[in-house]
């Protein structure tokens, strides 16, 4: 584990070696405390056990000591489970003996999980902490970008999914670029008819009851305005930013004369910019003025190394205050499984809320306290329609049979997937019609 207050703008140098891709394991929980360390397959295979794996020392006392072995031909991976006493699972789905998979994601080996990697280089710059923020490679390559345009700009265009942590990306540029007051306001929130006032500000006489009024970008003045889901504005407001950003002066509702303001802009979007801009709801000369550099930050299931670090957090925040908790693997695995469409303001609401459970239900956070529809997409009750039977039956072929790799391919839950199979069974050993959706 690599933790950091501070992240080193070359830092991701190391993963960008030479060479050929090393396939291996990376160690993300055991012993009910989240880990990160590689485990590079030697000469395309391990042997997994409680003790000491490559170099990597695994004390978990629901291992054996020789419990699974995992290997990669360079096309499919094949785990074989050594008859352990507590069990081997592959994306959730215990296996007996050995099976081959095409492309799994996650080894349960007793209470330790493993992230199956056909390259484990890109994850060589760890785990990084920086108070609260948990950075797992792929969000801390994203934050050295951060730091580079706070460096040699001063706007930055953020994109991501709600909840991917856009705020705190904000912040890191504000702090990387060392000076000054922070202003975030989300652009959705602006009532209609009053943002051009409430970010630019107004004066007495403006319109009635109008009194001097400082307006956000003033606030901002020296330091950072983050205007989130800067897309909402109207072309209006969008016009007078512009003129902000280029001549460096702001005209307040009913002001005589301009004021200097000297801000640096941190945007961000749900929205494709461009689209917008062809759509006309985006000026042109302000979309080129914001729109670059931009720096996506990665959803959560494309940063799942990060997953046991924030349930940890959530569940110590809990445990703090209601005497102690223990988390288990089988919580973090559960969590591991899903898609977090709310990314980490969701799972971190839902560990929450799993924890309050355990309280009084013997203090273990267990898969069980996780809601049954927590991680999954909003309207999860049945999959989108244009998926058939021909596609499910081909995501089935391609996963091997495994269910949780199909539903995970196909956005939906294994249980879905599962019903569907369990009618498609029922209709066809009855000779009734096949249903054209699950």
């Amino acid at each position: 584990m690599r933790a950091s207050e501070t992240l080193d703008d070359d830092a991701g140098a190391a993963c960008d070696a030479q060479g050929e891709p090393q396939a291996g394991l990376v160690l993300i929980f055991s012993g009910e405390q989240p880990r990160f360390e590689m485990i590079p397959l030697v000469a395309g295979a391990v042997e997994l056990g409680r003790g000491e794996v490559a170099g990597v020392r695994i004390d978990d006392k629901r291992m054996s000591r020789t419990h699974a072995s995992v290997a990669f031909d360079g096309h499919r991976w094949k785990v074989r489970d050594g008859g352990s006493r507590n069990g081997t699972a592959i994306d959730g789905e215990a296996i007996a003996g050995a099976r081959v998979f095409e492309a799994p994601r996650l080894l349960r080996t007793g209470a330790s999980l493993f992230l199956l990697a056909t390259d484990v280089r890109p994850f060589r710059l760890g785990i990084a902490r920086a108070g609260d923020v948990v950075m797992g490679p792929a969000l801390q390559r994203s934050f050295q970008a951060i730091a580079r345009a706070a460096r040699f700009g001063r706007v930055l265009h953020l994109t991501g999914e709600s909840g991917a942590g856009k705020e705190i990306a904000a912040r890191a540029f504000h702090d990387a670029a060392r000076g000054g007051p922070f202003v975030a306001v989300n652009g959705a929130t602006l009532p209609e008819g009053m943002a051009e006032r409430l970010l630019f500000g107004a004066r007495k006489g403006a319109y009635t009851s109008a009194v001097d009024a400082k307006g956000l970008v003033q606030s901002a003045d020296g330091g950072t305005l983050f205007l989130d889901e800067i897309a909402e504005l109207c072309p209006g407001v969008q016009a007078k930013l512009l003129r902000v950003l280029e001549t460096k002066e702001v005209s307040a509702l009913g002001a005589e004369r301009p004021e200097r303001v000297d801000i640096r802009l941190v945007s961000a979007t749900l929205k494709d910019l461009r689209s917008e801009v062809a759509a006309g709801r985006m000026r042109a000369d302000l979309f080129f003025r914001i729109g670059m550099p931009a720096v996506p930050l990665p959803a959560l299931r494309d940063r799942i190394e990060e997953i046991p670090w924030l349930v940890e957090r959530a569940v110590r925040a809990v445990s703090e205050a209601a005497g102690g908790l223990r988390l288990h693997a089988s919580f973090v695995e559960a969590c591991l499984l899903r898609r977090w469409p709310g990314n980490v303001r969701e799972l971190a609401a839902e560990a929450r809320s799993a924890a309050q459970l355990a309280v009084d239900d013997g203090g273990v956070v267990l898969a069980r306290h996780l809601a049954s529809n927590a991680g999954l997409a909003v309207e999860a009750t049945s999959p989108p329609p244009k998926i058939s039977d021909d596609v499910i039956e081909q995501a089935l072929l391609a996963a091997g049979g495994n269910v949780s790799q199909a539903a995970r391919a196909l956005g939906m839950h294994r249980n879905q997937l599962n019903r569907w199979r369990a009618r498609r069974e029922e209709g066809n050993g009855t000779g009734g019609p096949r249903s054209e959706e699950p």
